[in-house]
């Protein structure tokens, strides 16, 4: 899920910065500092979002930098349990799937890719016994976190596309159109019943 995180904390700004606004310097370094950023609480962040306030500058004896006391914005992504998430498969293997999330991956067991039975293909592909689905590298799939582990830092995340309305989106697409077509037979299929019932009703 993705958070505004609001943090206030001293900015070390190296000289090399000095020649900006304080408040660009500030921002600048601020991107520096949370490129890749990972942390447990507040997840991966994505971007600086703004400035808030940059306070007066303190100079450490033996260290050229300034230090400046600020408030700023951050954009950060946490994976929560049983948030939905859009994500590309990057990899296929004999154990499952990983999948790209954008911000980070996650891994998809081979129990969870599809409801159905399923065996790894020498071709690097998934493929579903009775459904004869076929899951490969780059489809867009639809999934549910249903884990989230910690090592350091850096989340473990586990994922499910097991549940109704999930999996490829083409398994999705396909799904939405049988229901829409089940739909439409059901109140012929009750006319037809109650044509029938109204015509013994007649001869009786």
């Amino acid at each position: 899920m993705f958070y505004v995180v609001e943090v206030e904390d001293y900015v070390r700004v190296e000289p090399r910065l000095f020649g900006l606004q304080t408040s660009d310097a500030v921002a600048k370094q601020l991107q520096e500092i949370y490129a890749n950023y990972h942390d447990k609480e507040i997840g991966e962040v994505i971007g600086i979002i703004a400035v808030l306030e940059v306070g007066d500058g303190v100079i450490i004896p033996g260290d050229g930098a300034a230090y400046y006391k600020s408030k700023f914005k951050l954009l950060a992504w946490k994976p929560e349990l049983q948030e939905l998430v859009y994500g590309v498969i990057d990899e296929i293997t004999n154990f499952g799937a990983f999948i790209n999330l954008g911000v980070m991956k996650g891994v998809i067991h081979i129990s969870q890719t599809m409801d159905d039975y399923v065996t790894f293909s020498t071709t690097n592909t998934l493929l579903g016994k009775d459904s004869k689905k076929i899951l490969k590298k780059r489809d867009a799939c639809l999934a549910r976190i249903v884990a989230v582990s910690y090592k350091g830092d850096l989340p473990k995340i586990g994922l499910t596309m097991r549940q109704p309305g999930l999996g490829k989106l083409e398994w999705i697409d396909e799904e939405k159109k049988r229901d829409k077509k089940k739909s439409r037979e059901k109140p012929e299929r009750e006319k037809v019943a109650t044509k029938k019932s109204k015509s013994r009703e007649k001869e009786e």
